[in-house]
């Protein structure tokens, strides 16, 4: 009989990187053989495919009593175990994956399939079992204070930037502590070096502590690779979100006092700002938010992409699908981004030094003819491969 392999994320459509990953490992696990459930919360939004086990919808919006049923199920309640014990009982999963899980769902859900006996392991795609606010930003700051003391969220209202919200991180993250964490999960799946760096600052045991980078779905893989083949534009690009802790306004800074094009393409915050700041700016191009294929040929045709990012960036999908298209990047120092930059394929340069960052864009404009595409997507297709990430993640669910 086949192993049951139960996924569990809040939300199951193209939503960010941490449901596109457990789209993706569907798809891998099912053409491996393996009967493969998903569980997450009742959203009009959510892909219907069979298989799919749900939670009743909540939401931090509308009525108090809303609100209050919203708190209720960051602690395991409003529904929440009934709808999962029916689902376990149904499905009866060998291996219990959680994703994200915090808010919509719960990390209860860990001592529920633990105490049936099904193996728990948790992918940890954000810092929330370090950082109560999850990013590890104080004010669009990093900072790593709650790592060993919790109250600082209440201290600094740095959740949302709310007493409320704030409060109730804490109660959440005192609730699902690091001692009751690690009785209750197998193994964590770190994607970044960088991740399992800081669990480990955290106090989590090392033992625990696997890392296994996110993979690039197979069909989209060699879509990519064969693209690295078309030929690249005169202009390089930034693909995100426009907000403070990105990076955007260090790149734009140095953007600025450079005779080469930059493409930025998604939204944000700071939006209307920048394109107020960067009007008279003919180098400077916005194209707002794109489509899946609209970034795809973006990605693809530049001569190379930016990664500014001053936060702990975890394990970046759209530099690991940059460089499956054959595509350099120039990433900053923090976080996971300059795991994935390995020679040949990039520069990296120190975080919100915008002078440095123009100097690595001049390098890549006036030698980029240095790098060779084909040669990084190939790598990269290979290294960023279903093949290789299910290689470390199957002695994490079945270990001998």
């Amino acid at each position: 009989m086949a192993k049951r392999i139960l996924l569990v994320n809040k939300f199951y459509y193209s939503r960010g990187g941490a449901e596109i990953v457990v789209i993706n490992l569907r798809d891998m696990l099912t053409s491996l053989g393996y009967e493969v459930g998903i569980f997450t919360m009742d959203y009009g939004g959510n892909l219907h495919e069979p298989g799919i086990f749900t939670a009743p919808e909540v939401s931090f919006k509308g009525s108090f009593g809303q609100k209050l049923r919203f708190a209720s199920r960051t602690l395991g309640g409003a529904g929440l175990k009934t709808s999962f014990m029916q689902a376990f009982n149904q499905f009866a999963p060998d291996v219990v994956h959680l994703h994200n899980v915090h808010s919509y769902l719960s990390p209860a859900m860990a001592q529920w399939a633990h105490g049936r006996g099904a193996r728990v392991v948790w992918t940890l795609h954000d810092y929330k079992l370090l950082c109560p606010a999850y990013s590890c930003l104080n004010h669009g700051r990093p900072c790593e204070k709650c790592y060993t003391a919790k109250w600082h969220v209440l201290a600094e209202r740095c959740f949302k930037q709310s007493a409320a919200a704030s409060a109730l991180a804490w109660v959440e993250a005192h609730r699902w502590n690091r001692g009751w964490i690690e009785r209750n999960v197998d193994a964590f799946v770190c994607p970044s070096q960088f991740m399992r760096g800081q669990m480990l600052k955290g106090g989590f045991s090392e033992g625990k502590l696997h890392v296994v980078c996110n993979f690039i779905d197979p069909v989209k893989a060699a879509e990519l690779e064969k693209n690295s083949q078309v030929a690249k534009e005169d202009y390089y690009s930034y693909i995100g979100r426009l907000s403070e802790e990105k990076g955007v306004a260090t790149l734009l800074k140095a953007a600025s006092t450079l005779p080469y094009k930059l493409k930025v393409a998604g939204d944000g915050p700071l939006m209307a700002q920048f394109r107020r700041q960067y009007a008279d700016n003919p180098n400077i191009e916005f194209l707002g938010q794109l489509n899946a294929v609209q970034v795809s040929s973006l990605q693809r045709k530049a001569r190379f992409v930016v990664q500014p990012s001053e936060c702990y960036e975890n394990n970046p999908l759209s530099v690991i699908e940059s460089l499956c298209a054959g595509t350099p990047v120039i990433g900053a120092r923090i976080g996971g981004i300059p795991e994935l930059i390995t020679p040949g394929c990039g520069l990296t340069y120190a975080m919100g030094n915008a002078h440095e960052l123009a100097s690595c864009i001049t390098e890549m404009m006036e030698h980029g003819s240095r790098y060779d595409n084909q040669a990084i997507a190939a790598e990269a297709s290979e290294r960023f491969s279903a093949k290789a990430h299910f290689a470390k993640l199957k002695p994490l669910y079945f270990p001998e």
